[in-house]
């Protein structure tokens, strides 16, 4: 279906919800604009092996720790003696700058990821479904064009464009880096991966589905319309969520010296595609991190989300708790498998056969134009109550 048959059937209100949403996007992107050219530019940072690691780490903005870790040193090694004396070489100084600055905060990048989630949050709930459309016309419903823009514009503008820093996987790990003592500004941290978490609640798994950079990279290859055949076959989620949570522990267990014997280790950091949006691949198993991912995204749905991702499994618990998500009317509900087979997961199955931890949702609306029933809505909890009071009074429960 084209955007423009869609257009014509939306109503008068939702068409003032479409163009309202634009203007709220819009002004949030002068505003952060105009705020951010107010900003004075940061001084480049300027260091050298003569200095000491307690000279060096408040330039970059970290602990003496973290810094030390970067350096490949003992956490406890002299911190006063000049890095050349500890073995550090200029060019080893340099990788270590150009890693870390990159992280920096940025809080442009911050307001993009809001905006691509409140347009998409709209979409969902008021936009893609025509105001007193008949379920016979189900198929026009949720165009994907809304959804493609969106995770172009986080491809463009959220990655290449704004650089690899912040973004959802970063920020899970500096927040448990924080509690290492890694950071001298933990607070900062814990608010950063709040602010994300929020987003998922808000809605279900969104920063993931519409707003995150590398995860929209991945969409947007499957998205293309070859080897359909091959994207059939679903990996299971029990395998997936095993690994993933397997890496989520191993992390936790190296970082906290449990395991290793040494605190601030993340294995993460050999792992990271995020990288890509700087160009800047600071070792062999990121570059092929990021090729491997990219190839699989051909055959299978977001495969870094569903194997490797922090953020992925986190938001996936965090999915308990979402606020607006996709909600399944039991009692309308004939157990068809029209939503399963359109979903590119095992979320829809796990909905709607009740699996209490079901795979994770990315919101993609793919299952929202298929139900012949019209028992699957998007929303919180009173558009589920809606849809039931707008059953038939001769319709059995």
């Amino acid at each position: 279906m084209d955007n423009n048959s869609w257009f014509s059937q939306i109503s008068s209100k939702q068409r003032i919800w479409l163009f309202g949403t634009i203007a709220v996007i819009l002004a949030m992107v002068v505003f952060v604009t105009l705020r951010n050219s107010s900003l004075k530019p940061k001084e480049p940072v300027e260091v050298n092996t003569n200095m000491s690691i307690r000279d060096i780490a408040p330039k970059l903005g970290i602990t003496y720790k973290s810094l030390a870790r970067e350096l490949q040193l003992p956490l406890k090694v002299s911190k006063r003696k000049p890095v050349r004396i500890l073995g550090v070489t200029q060019e080893e100084l340099e990788q270590v700058i150009a890693h870390t600055l990159p992280h920096s905060d940025n809080r442009l990048k911050l307001y993009v990821y809001l905006a691509l989630v409140f347009g998409g949050l709209v979409f969902l709930i008021r936009l893609g479904r025509p105001d007193g459309s008949d379920v016979k016309n189900r198929r026009n419903w949720y165009p994907h064009t809304p959804h493609i823009v969106s995770l172009l514009l986080s491809v463009i503008i959220a990655g290449f464009l704004l650089g690899k820093s912040p973004n959802p996987m970063e920020v899970t790990v500096k927040a448990f880096k924080s509690m290492v003592g890694l950071y001298s500004d933990p607070g900062i941290k814990i608010i950063a991966f709040g602010f994300f978490i929020m987003l998922a609640v808000i809605g279900n798994k969104m920063i993931c589905g519409w707003a995150c950079p590398f995860g929209a990279f991945q969409e947007l290859i499957y998205y293309l319309p070859i080897l359909r055949k091959m994207k059939q076959k679903k990996l299971p989620f029990i395998l997936t969520n095993t690994i993933r949570g397997g890496l989520f522990l191993a992390m936790l267990l190296f970082l906290f010296g449990i395991t290793g014997g040494r605190k601030g280790a993340v294995i993460y950091h050999y792992l990271n595609p995020f990288n890509l949006f700087n160009l800047r691949f600071e070792s062999f198993s990121i570059l092929l991190t990021v090729i491997i991912a990219l190839g699989a995204s051909f055959i299978t749905y977001r495969p870094f989300c569903q194997l490797i991702c922090p953020f992925g499994f986190v938001s996936w618990i965090a999915e308990r708790f979402s606020i607006n998500r996709i909600r399944i009317d039991k009692d309308k509900c004939t157990q068809c498998g029209a939503c399963i087979k359109a979903c590119p997961l095992e979320a829809a199955k796990g909905r709607v056969f009740g699996n209490k931890m079901p795979a994770d949702c990315f919101s993609c609306a793919r299952c929202l134009n298929v139900c012949p029933v019209d028992a699957i809505r998007f929303g919180g909890v009173r558009s589920q109550h809606l849809t039931k009071k707008q059953k038939p009074k001769n319709e059995k429960v």
